[in-house]
């Protein structure tokens, strides 16, 4: 169900005239937070009969719903992603080293696959420094919203003020009130007290209503390529496990079997009930002779001759049979998750990630395609706010994402030297792709390159090998080496010695 502060959050949304999105996806947030804890009450903990009372167990995992969250933030947002925003580069560097952001987006991506929406919202502090705040889903409430495409949204985020629990919420709206432009962007901040549920005074340095000039967004969401099967209409998104708990499940119950193999393959003893009963002490409180919670024993009924003996079991492990079992699942979770089978191998007793180059006709490399798609227009949106921020005036970036996992370096090398070569590729955009670098950057290298006599412009041999390289004659003056050759009509015939 959902939590309390959303609750009272949506309720101060209502009370106020906006629409909020349903129920529906905001029940099961919870659900998936819990799994991406691992820490799931109603599966993880259960009990087991030893024959005369119901001990109280708590199952081994392997975690993979937090795996599989973090595979993906790193398969999509790591330390190769470059942005690019020509001229305002070396500003946005600053801004985004300052806001710590390659480690901050990769952890909200995280959590946007394993919540199902995050969101990135820029706005100005006190100082006039550009802040970039990352909010997980159970903060995130959408007000309006067209065909998917979020216009107006509000964030609660629980706080404590002068010791008292408090939500600060922040509602980005298009003018509504008198004086108001309806085609710009306001900010309402406001506290709401978490035990009475009514709005509170808010800091002195914090204004209720600011003009933001935009008439963009100065939020962006961030939410798994897939379809919300959970509410249709809603615009929040699902987790990339939402569809694949039963696999999730799948993959602890084989894993805590499979050390149950080592826990209860050691010798079992099989302990009389006469020998199991509770001694009285001279206080008049009882013990028991084992403790219920040991299993390695396990009590029998007597027979009725009371001839029972303590019996040792000898179990044999059957670990190769578990991890069998163990890779069946992580195929299937792998595969439900949109990674295809095989992306994770158990070995050694633990979960490994394949590193090898995937193909471009993978399950994997066609979602993570298809999750760039949103996560390429958050960043861009995201840039042309903290721009918008900083100098007023929205600057417009590209994102070039790794794509060391689909080919390496010198297979992109080698495949523009000969589609240039060929004459189907330009050289700027060879040196685009290779450099992953704008159009500007490109010409400036070329242009660099051309003043350090290693390219004419005009008769490039990209074809050219290593052992070429001393045949190529890049200058425009003829070497003063070419003396050297046999010249049968040479102006004396005679060879320098």
């Amino acid at each position: 169900m959902a939590t309390a502060v959303n609750r009272i959050v949506k309720g101060y949304l209502l009370k106020h005239g906006f629409s909020v999105a349903s129920d529906d996806t905001y029940n099961h947030i919870e659900e998936w937070l819990d799994w991406y804890q691992n820490d799931v009450e109603k599966f993880h903990k259960y009990c087991v009969y030893n024959g005369v009372v119901m001990t109280k167990q708590e199952r081994y995992k392997l975690g993979m719903s937090k795996t599989v969250s973090e595979d993906w933030a790193n398969l999509l947002l790591n330390e190769k992603v470059a942005i690019h925003a020509g001229k305002y580069d070396a500003r946005l560097t600053e801004i985004l080293r300052a806001n710590n952001f390659q480690t901050r987006a990769n952890q909200l991506l995280e959590l946007s696959f394993a919540l199902g929406t995050g969101a990135f919202v820029e706005y100005k502090n006190a100082d006039g420094d550009v802040v970039i705040d990352y909010i997980r889903a159970d903060m995130i409430y959408p007000l309006t919203w067209d065909n998917g495409d979020v216009t107006e949204c509000a964030f609660g985020t629980p706080k404590v003020m002068d010791g008292k629990k408090v939500i600060y919420v922040q509602i980005h709206r298009f003018g509504r009130g008198e004086g108001e432009n309806e085609d710009e962007y306001y900010i309402e901040n406001r506290y709401i007290d978490q035990e009475s549920g009514k709005e509170t005074d808010a800091p002195e340095d914090i204004v209720e209503i600011v003009s933001t000039k935009s008439v963009e967004p100065l939020f962006q969401l961030v939410t798994p390529n897939i379809c919300n099967n959970i509410d249709l209409d809603s615009p929040l998104g699902i987790s990339i496990y939402a569809n694949a708990l039963d696999e999730v499940k799948g993959c602890d119950l084989i894993y805590d079997s499979y050390m149950n193999e080592f826990v209860l393959g050691r010798k079992r003893i099989m302990v009389p009930l006469s020998q199991a009963k509770r001694q009285m002490e001279a206080d008049g409180v009882t013990n028991p002779v084992f403790d219920p919670n040991d299993t390695v024993y396990y009590i029998l009924p007597e027979d009725r001759s009371g001839e029972n003996k303590l019996t040792e079991v000898d179990m044999t492990i059957r670990a190769s049979d578990h991890e069998l079992g163990i890779q069946r699942a992580l195929d299937l979770l792998s595969f439900k998750c949109g990674m295809g089978a095989g992306r994770y191998k158990f070995e050694q007793g633990g979960v490994k990630t394949a590193t090898e180059v995937i193909s471009d006709k993978s399950d994997l490399y066609q979602n993570r395609q298809k999750h760039c798609i949103i996560i390429s227009a958050a960043i861009i949106n995201m840039i042309r706010a903290v721009s918008f921020l900083d100098q007023g005036g929205a600057v417009d970036a590209t994102v070039d994402f790794d794509d060391s996992i689909i080919e390496d370096s010198n297979t992109i090398i080698d495949k523009n030297i000969k589609l240039v070569g060929a004459g189907l590729r330009s050289k700027v955009a060879a040196i685009m792709e290779i450099n992953k670098c704008s159009e500007d950057e490109a010409l400036e290298e070329l242009e660099r390159i051309r003043e350090d006599g290693q390219v004419t412009g005009q008769d490039i041999d990209w074809t050219a090998t290593e052992d070429d390289e001393d045949e190529l004659d890049t200058t425009d003056d003829p070497p003063e080496e070419d003396e050297d050759a046999d010249d049968p009509e040479g102006d004396d015939g005679k060879s320098d010695e």
